[in-house]
């Protein structure tokens, strides 16, 4: 049973019945606002771009996974691909994450998404970021990153390691402005 989550609401992501999540997979999915123009409508392209920012228990930022570095140096995170329009049902983009591989020393995984060719909120619609245990394909949770406007980026999510390996996942849906992590960064310090 998934959860929609609000703004800022942080849902504990232990398994029904008990044991610990293993593989999770962080899905991003959009539309491009159909153009209206003399003729109809017609579609654009936009390049949203997912990225895993991996931060240890001072915060700093210790790897990233995103469209120029598709797997963790450790191997335990992996981005699916790069979608280059948002065309299609379902998650554009992915990453997953193995649980049991990522190393102690990684407390919180940022997932931030950016719009690398530049093309601001209020030309995207249907955006939304889930959770999904790769081990059922439950989907254990979704936001939905509502707030078109001006901004081309935002800080999506993140998921956190707890006291005895629990983990829970926070609703960030922080806007910001760049065209990739980088640029993020400083914004995304702030929810850590």
């Amino acid at each position: 049973m998934s959860v929609n989550m609000t703004k800022g609401q942080k849902v504990s992501l232990a398994k029904r019945g008990g044991g610990s999540l293993t593989l999770v997979r962080m899905g991003l999915g959009w539309d491009a606002v159909k153009k209206r123009g003399l003729f109809g409508s017609r579609s654009q392209s936009i390049d949203l771009d997912a990225s895993a920012l991996l931060f240890d228990a001072g915060n700093n930022l210790v790897d990233a996974v995103w469209f120029r570095q598709l797997r963790s140096k450790d191997g335990s995170v992996q981005h699916t691909g790069d979608n280059l329009t948002g065309e299609g049902e379902g998650d554009d983009e992915s990453v997953v994450v193995d649980l049991t591989r990522l190393p102690a020393t990684i407390t919180q995984i940022v997932f931030t998404v950016n719009s690398f060719t530049g093309q601001d909120f209020s030309q995207i619609e249907n955006a939304f970021c889930r959770l999904v245990d790769e081990t059922t394909n439950e989907e254990l949770a979704r936001y939905e990153l509502t707030g078109s406007g001006r901004h081309n980026a935002q800080i999506m999510a993140k998921v956190s390691r707890g006291g005895a390996g629990e983990w829970t996942m926070t609703a960030i849906g922080g806007i910001a402005t760049g065209r990739t992590f980088q640029d993020l960064l400083p914004a995304t310090v702030g929810y850590l």
